[in-house]
């Protein structure tokens, strides 16, 4: 059975697993879904229309599954789907869709930490580590094993990239290529994400092979295209080049012709 404290609120119709732990004045909303191992702190309250996986903890004041903040938005049916052993710490707000049927979605072994947020339509892979009070705007994408500072601002429809940091109060208004640092106002690229490749098992081989591209994509004078073109002709194409050459192909050919997908 369901460890339920007292004082939580769990409505008729919410689907709650044999083992999930509900701490004290919790609130689950009817049409909620929470499965099995979960553990929800004091004061964390789950809407309707939610999906969440196993073993997932959800922090004290933490919010899941809330209405989009979208002006259009104007009571649709839309969802929040959320994976597997992810972390949401103090006071984390999670939104659902904002368009009829649409969804925001979690993937897996993730960590979310206190005062973070989540808006409308956002994508976040795997293995993301996301700061304290970082906000991630409606339709933003995070690529699995990224890492983003503290009181980080990403703007709406951006990516970041896979393996990618993020460092702390950068403001994001345009899409972090992947297996890169970047920082600042200007979201200047600093170099690779070393230490990230490192733990995910990138060889030495191929960080040397990003070390030279990112030279060459975003510390010369030589353009985006041509820089891509002496990649491709010099460097050897790994796994990792070959993604962030297409990631820069995609993030190029965006509707604005400026390199973001705005």
């Amino acid at each position: 059975m369901p460890r339920i404290h007292p004082t939580a609120v769990v409505e008729p119709g919410a689907e709650i697993s044999d083992d999930v732990t509900i701490g004290p004045f919790a609130y689950i909303e009817s049409g909620a879904a929470i499965g099995p191992g979960c553990r929800l702190d004091a004061h964390a309250v789950v809407h309707n229309r939610v999906v969440i996986g196993a073993e997932n903890i959800i922090g004290h004041g933490t919010v899941i599954g809330g209405e989009p903040q979208d002006r259009k938005y104007a009571g649709e049916a839309t969802f929040l789907e959320i994976g597997d052993r992810n972390v949401f710490r103090e006071y984390v707000t999670v939104h659902r869709g904002s368009s009829e049927g649409s969804k925001t979605r979690v993937g897996n072994d993730n960590y979310i930490m206190a005062y973070c947020h989540l808006a409308h339509n956002v994508t976040l892979g795997d293995w993301v580590t996301i700061a304290n009070n970082t906000g991630l705007s409606g339709h933003v994408t995070v690529e699995s094993y990224a890492n983003l500072g503290g009181m980080v601002g990403v703007h709406q429809y951006s990516r970041i990239g896979k393996a990618s940091m993020v460092g702390g109060m950068s403001r994001i208004v345009r899409d972090v290529p992947p297996y890169m640092l970047v920082e600042g106002e200007d979201q200047e690229v600093h170099d690779i994400n070393a230490v990230g490749l490192r733990r995910i098992g990138v060889t030495p081989a191929a960080r040397l092979a990003l070390h030279r591209a990112c030279k060459l994509l975003f510390k010369s004078q030589l353009g985006m295209r041509n820089a891509m073109e002496i990649v491709r002709r010099e460097i050897t194409m790994t796994d990792e080049i070959e993604y962030l050459l297409a990631f820069e192909e995609r993030r190029f050919g965006g509707r604005n012709g400026r390199g973001d997908q705005r």
